[in-house]
This record gives structure tokens, sequence and C-alpha cells, in this order.
């Protein structure tokens, strides 16, 4: 099977192309896959096909790496549509379908192997405050949780707990720590539901994070630089009434690593 492998920020995805019939990896044989020690080590697996969805180039399916199947992946988003950039299909502006809706992504500037990538995100219509956290949903659940010091805040050990609060969260929850830099920049660290760990990026749980950031502290700022450990992305929105948020645009770099290919029979059960 050939594979490519794309980053965004640091957030590591093995892309698919079957638009010539193949199939999906079962979940376990994705888990191995994403594998850091024995596969090919990735946060998450993307497949590419053709779309039965009118005015689609084509259709995303995204899996954690554990292989449960995910809603969306924003950084994926993005190195799926530079994927598919790189396959030909396809403008400037890519239209594609997922489980949580239809993206469309803009190819801002494109330099060979990477890319400045857009991404338009679902709206945001509700953000729920609890006890000194907030949840919303930008495509997968997110946990928000504001904190004076990033670097000594413990994403793993917090987040995994938080994480797997069902009587808080039934789903489970991606987990985000916050911490406010000056006006319209933040840092941003996240635990992620599936791959059980702390990611070097998370673009949802960036935009939960700058969304939740406008709520509770900067109202007037529609537009924010995230710092991750694995780069810098960018969150800009539209808020045409208090608290509903619409035209929400992720952007960052994305960049193909490598490509290859892998005997499936070595991955499977």
């Amino acid at each position: 099977m050939r594979f490519a492998k794309y980053e965004g920020a640091g957030n590591d995805f093995i892309l698919l192309d079957l638009r010539n019939g193949g199939a999906t990896p079962q979940s376990a044989e994705i888990a191995r896959l994403c594998d850091r020690h024995f596969g090919i080590g990735a946060d998450g697996l993307m497949t590419l096909a053709a779309s039965a969805v009118s005015g689609c180039d084509c259709s995303m399916r995204y899996y954690n790496a554990d292989g449960s199947p995910g809603e969306m992946c924003g950084n994926g988003g993005r190195c799926f549509a530079l994927f598919a950039h790189h396959l030909g299909i396809g403008g400037d502006i890519k239209r594609f379908d997922s489980t949580d809706g239809i993206h469309e992504a803009r190819m801002l500037r494109i330099d060979g192997l990477r890319s400045t990538v857009e991404l338009g995100m679902i709206d945001v219509e509700r953000i729920d405050r609890g006890d000194g956290y907030w949840f919303l949903d930008t495509g997968v659940p997110h946990y928000v949780e504001f904190v004076g010091d990033l670097d000594t805040a413990d994403v793993c050990g917090r987040g995994r707990a938080i994480r797997r609060d069902t009587a808080r969260f039934p789903q489970g929850t991606n987990v985000n720590f916050v911490r406010i830099l000056h006006d319209g920049a933040i840092a941003v660290r996240t635990y992620e539901r599936g791959v059980e760990d702390e990611t070097l990026a998370c673009g949802t749980g960036s935009t939960a994070a700058a969304l939740v950031t406008h709520l509770a502290a900067q109202p007037s700022v529609t537009a924010f630089r995230i710092d991750v450990r694995g780069g810098r992305l960018g969150i800009a929105f539209d808020e045409p009434k208090p608290g509903i948020y619409t035209r929400i645009r992720l952007s960052g770099e994305a960049r193909k690593v490598f490509e290859g290919s892998y005997d499936t029979a070595n991955f499977q059960s």
C-alpha cells in the first residue's frame, strides 16, 4: 500500500489515496501503522476518496492513532488539502467532505512540499461554562482551561484524568491548557483523545482556545496567534451575534515529510 506522511506544526499524519478502490485499514491495523516504535508513526491516519457530495473535490475520513474514527482534525485537514494538491485534485481552493461536514481549504502559499493552508472550520454556536473551564465542539469536543504557567502544567496527568471523566464528558474530550500572552496571542498545550498523549499541536484545540479566549477575556479580538509546541498557528473568525462564531479559519504551514509503501500483511493481526 502506498502512503504519504505529512505534518502541520508537528501534528503528523499518514495519508492514503483510496480513489482506485483500496480498502480503509481496520482499526487494529491503523493503530499499528501509527505506532512510533513498530509502525510508521503518526498522530492519526486519513483516507482520501472520491466524494459523493455535490461540489466537493474529494472526501476525507480521519482516524485517531488508536484506530478509532474521529469526526475531524484541524491540522489533519490542512495536511489533507496539501495531499490533495500534490495529487492534482482541485484548484487553489479545495472543498472536501468530512464526518463533521464540508470544509473549504485555501492554498495561500505553495512552495514545493510545503504550503501555507487556511482551513475553514465548522461554525460554533455553543460554549458551555463549567467550574474553572469551558467546553465546546469545534469538530470534536474540547475542554479549555486557563493556566498561569504552561511549562509546569501537568498536561498528561490532568489531561488524561479529565479526558476520561465520563461523568462530565460522556464521549470523552480533548483537553487544552491555555496561557494568555497578550492581546491576540495565546499559547496552548493539548492532551488529545485517541492519541492518549500530548501532541505538538492540535488545530481544533487551538480553535477552541481562541474562541474561549475571545469569549472570556478578549471580546474585541477576532484573530489570534497560537503558539504550540510544534510551531505557530493562526485563528480568525466572525461573531455575527454574541456567542455565535462563523467563518472560522485555521491557518498555518503544512509539509510533506516523505512517501513510501508498506506491506499490509505486516500490520494485520
